[in-house]
């Protein structure tokens, strides 16, 4: 007899109950329990899984633990991270994470060095718009590597500019720079840091720096904590959008990025901001522009 055809006859008065348990090797009490339904505290459960379940799909399947819990708390729902993790456990239920990654800048070790950001990629709302961070990664596709080059600001971790192309030259740098100035309109001796590829320390792009009131900024060759702003960014979106798919096309890949950093910049929760989208921290801030 089936322990489900048991309960059933249990509920019809036909069985002797401590006879029929010693014989499947049950408890009782986990027989009685079994027989009363879910608890109270397993039908909570159920329900907060399928909030975490929707947070997580509505995400793409890109958050964890910490940012479903962050959300979940954004959507008035006071419970604890450890018991998200578990039940996200339970159900199967991951955030992506990011592969390796090899660089795509070209070091020059002769190029003069001024590392005006010293490793500090704190937030802090007083500097919107005075520093920014930019570095490039690639996507690999059926028609061949797409390259990324992109601007971040480090106060709010905004990307404020990015350009796509299918080389290295310095023009895809310089493109992603002049973006950011468009769009941001900073104040003079904004400091724009990055590594020291070629692309980076190359006469053209100073000289359109220069043009655009921009101070550059470089780090140590083949330390990449002094850029890691733009190493972070760059886990996340492998991670969490191009290492997770082919991409037959290039064009399929550009449109995937353009709406990938839409949604990071307007929605993605960061750790950092107090679990904020950058949008939401610069709203929050007014987008001070410093002199």
């Amino acid at each position: 007899m089936t322990v489900y055809r048991f309960i059933e006859a249990e509920k019809a008065g036909r069985r002797n109950v401590a006879r029929a348990c010693a014989l499947l090797k049950v408890s009782r009490a986990a027989f009685y329990q079994h027989l009363a339904g879910p608890s109270r505290r397993e039908r909570a459960d159920a329900e907060l899984t399928e909030q975490i379940r929707a947070v997580h799909e509505e995400s793409k399947g890109r958050y964890g633990s910490p940012r479903v819990h962050a959300e979940l708390r954004r959507r008035g729902h006071r419970h604890s991270r450890k018991r998200v993790a578990r039940l996200m456990r339970h159900a199967g239920i991951w955030g992506k994470t990011p592969k390796r990654w090899k660089k795509t800048t070209i070091p020059d070790p002769a190029a003069a060095r001024a590392d005006r950001i010293q490793r500090d990629f704190t937030t802090d709302a007083s500097k919107i718009n005075a520093r920014w961070c930019g570095d490039i990664t690639y996507v690999g596709t059926w028609q061949g590597w797409l390259y990324l080059a992109t601007v971040i600001d480090i106060a709010s971790r905004r990307v404020v500019g990015y350009a796509m192309a299918d080389h290295l030259r310095t023009e895809l740098v310089s493109g992603a720079l002049a973006n950011a100035v468009a769009a941001r309109g900073p104040a003079p001796g904004v400091i724009f840091h990055a590594d020291r590829g070629c692309q980076y320390t190359s006469a053209e792009l100073a000289g359109l720096a220069s043009g655009w009131a921009v101070r550059l900024s470089h780090g140590r060759t083949g330390q990449c904590w002094d850029n890691a702003l733009s190493e972070s960014f760059f886990a996340s979106i492998k991670g969490e959008l191009l290492d997770l798919q082919a991409w037959p096309t290039k064009a399929a890949a550009r449109r995937a990025i353009v709406e990938y950093i839409a949604w990071y910049n307007g929605t993605r929760l960061h750790s950092t901001l107090g679990y904020r989208s950058p949008a939401e921290f610069e709203e929050d801030n007014k987008i001070k522009k410093v002199a």
